[in-house]
């Protein structure tokens, strides 16, 4: 029922969208949190059945914060399941970011790293698309922060080509609630690993989040409204 749900508004998303070229390479970034996990889970089942008949790709980053490599034995086993191709990066992210760099605000220039190093990956891996876990309330927030504190009316766009690097981002969960996403990981024992990052659950991100949940209490579904504003302005792409 709930992967169903969820697959049905992924499908959805990516062909709004145009996300899905024939028979092309799509790596899916996987941090280890319930919303790239079950991006890969979504991804694979809808392989089975789409017209565009593409093969995937898992590719996982690991910031090894405190120079302690990161255990990915329980998605190694979900990838093997699905007969996807792993692949791991260990790198020095985490210790650049907070010990060599100190950063007091360290979000912006982590993202902007892995950014980097995962689409560096991609094309490594022969993959023409990168696919991110973001989902419906992920959107909502980034407008939220861009309006309150960016002083502009945008969001991150659901299909995003990168000339300099020949590689498209897609983001094929925009559809979907985080509630619904966690409730479907939890139901189906997901390897979702503990985040270790210093700043987990202190961002700027988080606290965005948080304030539209409890307007939600005053505004309901105020999420599925900024993302139809989105869409009838077509801002940032939304629109297509």
């Amino acid at each position: 029922m709930f992967m169903k749900k969820l697959l049905s508004k992924t499908r959805a998303a990516t062909d709004k969208y145009n996300m899905l070229g024939q028979n092309e390479k799509i790596a899916v970034g996987v941090s280890g949190g319930k919303d790239s996990l079950m991006l890969l889970r979504l991804m694979a089942a809808m392989r089975e059945f789409h017209p565009a008949r593409f093969q995937l790709a898992a590719l996982c980053l690991d910031p090894c914060f405190g120079g302690i490599p990161s255990d990915y034995s329980g998605i190694e086993q979900m990838c093997r399941q699905l007969n996807v191709p792993l692949i791991i990066k260990r790198s020095r992210l985490g210790e650049i970011i907070f010990e060599e760099r100190r950063e007091s605000s360290p979000c912006s220039l982590c993202a902007r790293m892995r950014r980097g190093i995962l689409h560096n990956m991609a094309l490594e891996a022969g993959c023409t698309r990168l696919a991110l876990g973001h989902h419906m309330d992920d959107a909502a927030a980034t407008f939220w922060m861009n309006l309150t504190t960016g002083s502009r009316i945008s969001c991150f766009s659901p299909v995003t080509y990168l000339d300099r690097k020949g590689i498209t981002l897609i983001r094929p969960m925009l559809f979907c609630r985080e509630s619904e996403i966690s409730a479907a990981a939890k139901r189906l024992a997901l390897p979702v690993m503990k985040s270790r990052c210093p700043a987990d659950g202190c961002t700027e991100r988080a606290s965005a989040q948080a304030t539209i949940r409890a307007l939600e209490k005053q505004y309901p579904a105020l999420t599925e409204r900024i993302i139809s504003a989105l869409q009838q302005g077509n801002l940032s792409g939304w629109g297509k």
